[in-house]
């Protein structure tokens, strides 16, 4: 809001003020964030900003850690950049490999938390629903309870009913931690939702499969495809779970990144890192547009 022409000086100093401290509040959470990108171009192999670096010469910035992404496992890195080259990326890359385990980890995980959660959500919404406190809380304890807790618990489960060490085990622990953002979502979603339309169209001979595919699905969708997308970031970016219930070839980009850390420290974490937050960003803005498309829909103006 703009500051009123009638505003005293103190009120005026207050705005200013205020802005301020929320700059430097913002600028308090982004810092960390900021100083990873430009160290993944770092020229040397630190973790810290070098004199090159600080007085902008060209020779001290390198792509060499993105370019190691590429070539780190690899058979044959020295060879010409062919199509026989990029195969060998393809199955023997190590960080390739990770990404192409966490995006179809991820995938699955997605479309199982989003199809459970959706349906979680609509029964929720219903005021004859019994014990809707109860049960809402049991489903969004994922989210509440600490991760190694539900690791452990996971741990156990999967070992005795042998899940562990599996790709539908890793994927529906994933899962477990995504349902409750698609709850949120979906639910946020439906707080709006006219059910007026769905008596209209069960009044005029709709299925209740029908009134779903043609009114309410998609009315709630922008909020499934945010809870879709919370549920994919939870699991790219999770790795205490799969640390406990997935086997030793089954890594994801965190858990290279962890293995990273422990055994060899290298910027090429960083090039990562850098990677993901461009990702994160991407999603969050698809996010936020959605919300906006949401709000519309509902008759809301965008805020």
């Amino acid at each position: 809001m703009a500051l009123p022409t009638y505003a005293s000086p103190l009120e005026k100093l207050w705005y200013y003020t205020f802005r301020v401290i929320c700059g430097l509040i913002f600028l308090f959470l982004i810092a960390p964030i900021l100083i990873v990108i430009p160290l993944s171009f770092n020229a040397e192999p630190y973790f810290t900003f070098t004199e090159k670096m600080l007085s902008f010469d060209p020779s001290g910035y390198s792509t060499r850690w993105y370019d190691l992404l590429l070539t780190f496992g690899m058979k044959a890195p020295e060879l010409p950049r062919d199509s026989s080259w990029w195969s060998d990326v393809w199955n023997n890359a190590q960080w390739v490999r990770a990404a192409k385990n966490s995006m179809i980890i991820g995938f699955f995980s997605t479309i199982l938390a989003t199809a459970l959660g959706t349906l979680a959500a609509l029964g929720l919404s219903r005021p004859e629903m019994p014990s809707r406190r109860l049960i809402t809380a049991i489903l969004i304890s994922p989210m509440i309870v600490p991760i190694i807790i539900t690791a452990t618990g996971l741990f156990f489960f999967y070992s005795k009913t042998g899940l562990a060490n599996s790709y539908p085990g890793v994927i529906m622990a994933h899962a477990t931690l995504g349902i409750p953002f698609v709850i949120i979502t979906v639910t946020a979603t439906l707080v709006g939702f006219d059910h007026s339309l769905t008596r209209a169209a069960a009044s005029l001979g709709a299925t209740p499969s029908r009134t779903f595919f043609k009114i309410t699905l998609p009315l709630i969708l922008p909020g499934i495809i945010s809870g879709a997308l919370f549920a994919f970031v939870t699991s790219f970016d999770e790795v205490v779970v799969v640390l406990f219930v997935a086997d030793f070839d089954q890594q994801t980009i965190p858990r290279q990144m962890w293995n990273g850390i422990r055994e060899q420290i290298s910027p090429a974490i960083l090039s990562v890192a850098t990677i993901l937050v461009v990702v994160s960003i991407a999603l969050l803005t698809t996010v936020e547009l959605l919300r906006r498309r949401s709000e519309r829909l509902r008759g809301i103006s965008p805020g």
